[in-house]
């Protein structure tokens, strides 16, 4: 059952400024199961979206709206911020940030930059390297999320320029999740047919890829639904624009390719609830039968009428029976008011060396910590 917890303060050294403090981020609305804590990891990290940990534990964090690339910092490792460095500023659309060989790489709308050598140079970084400057430069659903994948190649969605098209003769990379090689070279397609994904991960032992997909906009308050999706190989088509979720023609495009064309979701996830950043849980920390299961941060909807309310604005857990999705059930809520007003935007996940999650909230701008105690 889900309980309501205190609000747990961390007192943080004085080098953030003009932002919410941990004493005014309302953490006693959020529930979280029974032996779960909630607390503020950083207090200030202006529009903070996804996350990238190196292995000597400095936390990359990217902003959307910002411009800017953070280094989160723990010195004295006792699980709470003790810096936030501006990296970057001015950037395009900074949303994707990955970590390799100590380089730090940053995906704008059309480019990949890389920052050679960053955790030496926190406070004097290196200009940065144009690893590939040839991707679309569509603003809608133009912002990028990054990872490198088991097979040492760069994974970079390519959303949709739009709520529905089908602009595939343009650009055959609209829609996909496409990877490349460090280098930028060998850029192809990895994944068709994906309106939006901004989040995704390998399966801790299967090492294949899953992701989540923003369903379209403007189909009433209930359907499609976003989707959990399993890409086991490359090619696969997860049938936008003419199928969503699996089992809804498309009004416009529907008649030109059947929805059994194409891969199904894993899961429908819920309508418009906007699920971004998704991690599997491989720590040690939380209960055993979190293990190897995806926590999905689900942003929340803007396209729902007032009667119907809001959806999202949630941590949801998606628990796999091997390749199968047997449930799909609330973590934690309560960024979402019952008067219907949000307050905070869950975005991205990381799992931490000592089994802890973190989770970013691009509206409040900041970094929460969810831990377990048994």
């Amino acid at each position: 059952m889900l309980r309501f917890i205190s609000v747990i303060v961390i007192g943080l050294c004085a080098i953030w400024s003009g932002a919410a403090t941990a004493q005014e981020i309302p953490l006693d609305k959020i529930t979280v199961p029974d032996g779960f804590t909630i607390e503020v990891y950083a207090p200030d990290v202006p529009n903070a979206r996804s996350m990238a940990l190196s292995p000597t534990g400095t936390l990359f964090v990217s902003t959307r709206r910002a411009g800017d690339v953070y280094a989160v910092v723990d010195r004295d490792q006792d699980q709470m911020a003790d810096e936030v460095i501006t990296i970057a500023s001015g950037l395009n659309t900074p949303n994707g940030v990955a970590i390799r060989d100590g380089a730090l790489f940053v995906a704008e709308v059309n480019r990949i930059l890389r920052y050679d050598d960053i955790e030496a140079r926190l406070r004097n970084p290196p200009d940065p390297v144009v690893v590939y400057d040839e991707l679309p430069s569509e603003r809608m659903h133009g912002w990028k999320f990054i990872r490198f994948g088991p097979d040492g190649k760069l994974y970079v969605p390519v959303g949709a320029p739009c709520n529905i098209c089908d602009r595939t003769d343009e650009d055959e990379r609209f829609a996909t999740i496409t990877r490349m090689n460090p280098d930028g070279s060998g850029h192809e397609v990895f994944a068709h047919g994906v309106r939006n994904s901004v989040g995704f991960d390998w399966h801790p032992v299967t090492g294949e890829l899953w992701f989540t997909s923003n369903g379209r906009d403007r189909l009433g308050d209930e359907n499609p639904g976003d989707t959990l999706n399993h890409a086991p190989q490359i090619d696969m088509h997860f049938g936008y624009p003419f199928c969503h979720q699996g089992d809804i023609p498309d009004p416009e495009f529907g008649e030109q390719r059947g929805c059994d064309e194409f891969t199904p979701p894993a899961q429908t996830l819920g309508p418009h609830v906007a699920s971004l950043g998704m991690r599997f849980y491989n720590g040690s920390m939380f209960p055993d039968s979190y293990r190897n299961q995806i926590f999905i941060a689900e942003h929340g909807s803007w396209n729902r009428s007032p009667t119907a309310g809001h959806t999202g604005y949630r941590i949801t857990v998606a628990t796999l029976d091997g390749n199968r999705v047997t449930d799909y059930a609330v973590f934690a809520e309560g960024w979402l008011d019952p008067d219907n007003r949000s307050w905070g935007r869950p975005t991205d996940i990381q799992v931490m060396p000592d089994g802890a999650l973190l989770v970013t909230d691009d509206r409040v701008g900041a970094i929460y910590r969810i831990s377990y105690g048994g």
